[in-house]
């Protein structure tokens, strides 16, 4: 039995550019169970992150990425 995809967008501070996008995008590809990210680039504001996955990953999960990249989820939903 599959498990349907689902999607959750975070809200992330202190990216401001491509390379932020693509240090983001890094680490949370490399979590089990991700199997796309959309950023949504903001410069100095609130970047929505968009997450699919295929499998259940923790809200924990998703924020450590994030923050192993270098940047603060304020918000997940």
């Amino acid at each position: 039995m599959s498990t349907a995809p689902a999607q959750l967008t975070l809200d992330v501070t202190g990216m401001t550019c491509g390379h932020c996008a693509h240090s983001v995008t890094t680490e949370l590809t490399a979590l089990d169970g991700v199997t796309s990210v959309d950023v949504a680039l903001v410069p100095g504001g609130t970047t929505p992150v968009t997450v699919t996955t295929d499998a259940r990953v923790s809200e924990d999960a998703l924020r450590a990425a994030v923050d192993e990249a270098g940047y603060a989820v304020v918000g997940i939903h």
